[in-house]
């Protein structure tokens, strides 16, 4: 099954495209126009954020969107183009949380093959308890380890860099994850 809908039209000269290989010796199965002959790729998106911390807290950001509307998760969101992705980090940060922070490591580099992204989520000192979330999040919030609600954490990709974390940080060092889920 495609992970998303199926390129129906080039991008250069609107005609049609057929899925077949490229005669470039490619080895996957490409849009490829049938008057221009342009080939199209199709890759995964990118998914940057931040895990902002203030003192022993983490901070999240209860959703005021879809999908999984009203579930809590690391402000995140899709790297846009022209940015770097500590960049794209910063300013997913400072959209749904409204927060003063300092970007640090990156932390955790997640595949999620099935929906076609890459979640890439850095470390971020908050340098302020005080916060104004954007329009796509109801609440900002501080959270102990033991406050976290984690059945109702938005995504998996938020509760395995959660996890981590909170395991690096009871060992006193932070590593950087690569993680692969299904």
């Amino acid at each position: 099954m495609p992970l998303k809908e199926p390129i129906k039209h080039c991008k250069n000269c609107g005609a049609a495209v057929v899925y077949r290989l490229p005669d470039d010796g490619d080895t996957k199965l490409r849009a490829v126009c049938t008057t221009c002959s342009s080939v199209h790729y199709e890759n995964p998106l990118n998914v940057v954020g931040t895990l902002p911390v203030w003192q022993e807290q983490v901070l999240l950001c209860k959703r005021n969107i879809e999908p999984r509307f009203g579930l809590w998760t690391l402000p995140s969101g899709f790297m846009e183009l022209g940015e770097t992705l500590q960049e794209g980090a910063a300013r997913e940060t400072q959209e749904e949380a409204g927060a003063q922070f300092k970007v640090l490591d990156l932390f955790t580099v997640t595949s999620v093959v099935n929906v076609g992204q890459v979640h890439f989520y850095y470390r971020a000192e908050l340098l302020s308890s005080v916060f104004d979330p954007g329009f796509e999040t109801q609440e900002a919030r501080l959270f102990h380890e033991s406050e976290i609600p984690w059945d109702l954490l938005a995504f998996r990709t938020v509760k395995e860099t959660l996890t981590r974390f909170f395991a690096d940080r009871k060992k006193g060092a932070f590593a950087l994850h690569q993680i692969d889920l299904q």
